[in-house]
């Protein structure tokens, strides 16, 4: 299980993220619209000043159910041991083991 610090700290970046979603999206438009350099170099400092954590890329996608930061897959929310014990109780409709 991750520390609840962690997962309130994710929880905090998702919200700021979705905060300055708008904001930074039309900054990167007039910053690709922009005709000289001194004008987008104004746009990047005004996108520069947006908290850092506000950033998509910061995200980091956790497992539903332990909170685990890696080996997560994005078409059930959970981690590879959880999905391996949920799938061996036929608890995933449609999720069957492997056998060759």
């Amino acid at each position: 299980m991750a520390k609840k610090s962690l997962i309130e700290r994710e929880k905090k970046r998702q919200k700021l993220e979705q905060k300055y979603h708008l904001i930074r999206q039309s900054l990167k438009k007039e910053i690709s619209k922009a005709s000289s350099l001194s004008e987008k170099w104004e746009i990047q400092g005004k996108l520069e000043s947006l908290p850092r954590n506000s950033a998509p890329t910061r995200l980091h996608r956790r497992c539903f159910s332990t909170g685990r930061p890696r080996a997560t897959y994005r078409d059930f929310g959970l981690s590879g041991h959880i999905l391996r014990e949920m799938v061996n109780e036929c608890l995933l409709p449609g999720a069957t083991r492997s056998s060759w």
